[in-house]
């Protein structure tokens, strides 16, 4: 059993370019593609997968540089991780996805979504990076210098364990603040790799300096159009300000946000049934993107903007934010 109490699954691996990668796979039916975010590995998804698995094929990878995934010194940006997730789909003969990721994941999603429209069918994100430039202090201090040297010193037998029992017992206190240290303790404990570290810095200075997050989507969200996108955010998130949900409705028009209340950066794991039922609903609710050439350059001549609103376009209104109430995890998700 993992930490969180959720059945261990059997891991796959495939070598590609030289470098192992880890994955999880099963489940029948359209391919969800699950990545998880900045430090964490396939255990992210474990209270949604084998629940996801009931009604979809589930490929949830240990990104490059993270969990039991090759550590090298490679393309740690978020073009080269959206081009492993091509070329992993690819090794596995899997043409299309919905691709759901959740923070840094999220960007990546998006960045997989944006070079190959035409082998993705939805995107889904999960308090994703790439919406605005606030980000929590922790993350930009990974890019300070010392981070490594402190990290080091932080993950030092002994004081491991005491860092990572005090932020567990923190994470069960009844506050709203305190609600990821649990996730935050297993992030410091995989930095105990040096190599784990290293990754992580690379990663980070690709998307974030001192002054927040640099990379974002919000100059080629109108290419959304072509595509169904669900955004998903705990109102609690002290990661990435749940507040960026609001710019979906002015970058991504036709998008569907749900904020979930009394959640934090990571809603999939405080609220996993109901996550599951709103995972369901929209792809039940959505028809795959179709990539057509024609559309695409339209899209990128006219760029955002155009058409000017979505009643000239034919198109339904944007549906409202919904704003959902806390779902306990025994009761139905229904």
């Amino acid at each position: 059993m993992t930490p969180d109490g959720c059945a261990e699954v059997e891991l796959q691996r495939v070598t590609i370019h030289g470098h192992e990668r880890v994955y999880v796979q099963m489940g029948s039916g359209p391919v969800l593609l699950l990545l998880h975010g900045l430090g964490c590995d396939h255990t992210t998804w474990l209270p949604v997968l084998r629940d996801l698995a009931r009604d979809f094929t589930v490929i949830a990878p240990d990104l490059l540089g993270h969990g039991q995934s090759a550590k090298p010194r490679a393309d740690y940006s978020v073009g080269g991780y959206a081009n492993g997730m091509r070329d992993l789909l690819t090794v596995l003969g899997i043409d299309k996805v919905t691709v759901v990721g959740h923070s840094f994941g999220g960007g990546v999603a998006m960045q997989f979504a944006y070079q190959f429209p035409e082998r993705t069918e939805r995107m889904i994100l999960v308090a994703p990076g790439g919406m605005g430039p606030e980000v929590s202090p922790l993350i930009r201090a990974v890019t300070l210098p010392g981070f490594h040297q402190a990290m080091g010193l932080a993950t030092l037998p002994g004081v491991r364990q005491v860092n990572r029992l005090g932020l567990k017992t923190l994470a069960k206190a009844p506050l709203g603040a305190t609600r990821d240290l649990g996730e935050v303790a297993d992030i410091v404990e995989s930095f105990k790799d040096p190599r784990a570290r290293a990754a992580i810095r690379h990663v980070v200075k690709a998307v974030v300096d001192t002054r927040g997050q640099i990379v974002t989507m919000v100059d080629r969200a109108y290419l959304t159009q072509a595509m169904p996108m669900l955004v998903v955010w705990g109102t609690d998130d002290l990661v990435i300000p749940s507040r960026h949900a609001e710019h979906v409705a002015r970058i991504a028009p036709g998008a569907v946000v749900e904020l979930l209340r009394d959640s934090g950066h990571f809603p999939h794991k405080d609220h996993p049934e109901r996550f599951g039922k709103i995972v369901r609903d929209f792809v039940a609710s959505t028809r795959p993107a179709t990539y057509h050439r024609g559309r695409w350059r339209t899209l990128l001549r006219n760029g955002p903007g155009q058409p000017a609103n979505r009643a000239e376009a034919g198109e339904a209104p944007l549906a409202p934010v919904a704003v959902l109430p806390r779902r306990r995890a025994t009761a139905s998700a229904g």
